[in-house]
């Protein structure tokens, strides 16, 4: 007769109950052999219990462990994508900070999809991960984000929503985005075109809102600068682009403010294709100085944001808030720097 009891590790993954089962001890010995507790077990029978758990394949839950000892074991990074430079640099410097203890980052890319965020929030919600780091493609908060916040480990980082009140690591978008128009309106453009970025992005709001505070400094009226709507992608700045490039050359903008660098790298291109000169005919800048800004002709004028750094900085907040590291000054909010390259012409009037 079979005894099933004792499970295969072929038909069920096997526990610390069948690991005691086996060896003939309680569970409180199979942990303190687990975890070198300082609980006295007799060398021969520590030897016996290993034993047991290599001919049952048995695999300790370390989440469980560390919780249990309050180290901290995985930590979860909910983004859009990885296409964008930008976000790769936030998970580099998410990662650097995680590179010295023991945690796994688990990556979920929602590719900016409001069903795909409450996904993934809601089962972030029911797994034992210690917190979240949270970078909205949407702008939308989600039921499972709510309730996940509520626990007190979730962090925000480059984009908050509205109604959750989380330690939130941002740049001045407003600052650089204000500074970029100020540039481009000092080069003597006043026919100008904004690609803003998604509606309900806290990020694509405080850009435009920088673009339009240049404007009215200017003495221009700020709703009277046309605005194409992109989603941060380099398709919709070439969709912008075919759009421009039907206008005849007189009503074409002469400069044209992108919200994020992939929508001007994606602009640029399509120009190209379209014989429309850059910087000549039309000046073209973006937002977040992803290394392609430096590599395209011509080279991109932007505004660099530190997403490593920002990265960083969120993993660090989190860390502290759940205790596994100890509380201390660390920065939320970083400045931009305004990267003056070759995009932008100077415009004669007259």
């Amino acid at each position: 007769m079979i005894d099933d009891s004792a499970k295969s590790p072929r038909t069920a993954r096997p526990t610390i109950r069948d690991v005691a089962r086996l060896a003939k001890v309680s569970i409180g010995t199979v942990s303190a052999v687990i975890n070198n507790s300082e609980r006295p077990v007799a060398a021969d029978t520590r030897d016996h219990v290993l034993r047991c758990i290599a001919e049952l394949n048995f695999e300790p839950n370390n989440a469980a462990r560390n919780l249990k000892h309050q180290r901290i074991s995985s930590i979860g990074f909910i983004v859009p994508d990885l296409g964008n430079a930008f976000f790769v640099d936030v998970a580099q410097g998410i990662q650097s900070v995680l590179d010295n203890l023991d945690c796994l980052l688990v990556l979920c890319m929602t590719w900016a999809d409001t069903e795909r965020e409450e996904y993934y929030a809601k089962v972030l919600r029911t797994q034992r991960l210690n917190g979240v780091i949270y970078l909205s493609g949407t702008g939308l908060p989600s039921p499972s984000l709510v309730s996940l916040a509520t626990k007190g480990a979730v962090v925000f980082v480059d984009e908050c929503l509205p109604g959750i009140d989380v330690p939130f690591v941002s740049s001045q978008n407003l600052i650089g985005a204000r500074s970029l128009a100020q540039y481009v309106l000092g080069q003597g453009h006043r026919r100008l075109a904004i690609i803003g970025g998604p509606r309900g992005l806290w990020t694509s709001e405080q850009r435009q809102a920088g673009f339009r505070e240049a404007f009215a400094g200017a003495g221009m009226v700020p709703d009277t600068v046309p605005v194409f709507r992109g989603d941060y992608t380099e398709q919709s700045g070439r969709r912008a682009a075919d759009e421009m490039g039907a206008l005849a050359p007189a009503e074409r903008p002469t400069a044209v403010l992108c919200a994020n660098d992939l929508m001007a790298i994606g602009f640029i291109r399509r120009c190209r294709e379209l014989a429309i000169d850059v910087p000549r005919q039309i000046s073209v800048t973006g937002f977040d100085d992803i290394p392609e800004a430096r590599l395209l002709s011509p080279e991109l004028t932007t505004v660099r944001q530190p997403g490593y750094d920002m990265g960083r900085a969120a993993a660090t907040l989190l860390l502290q808030g759940i205790g596994a590291l100890a509380a201390g000054p660390e920065q939320s909010e970083f400045a931009t720097e305004l990267c003056i390259r070759h995009s932008v012409s100077r415009r004669v009037q007259g």
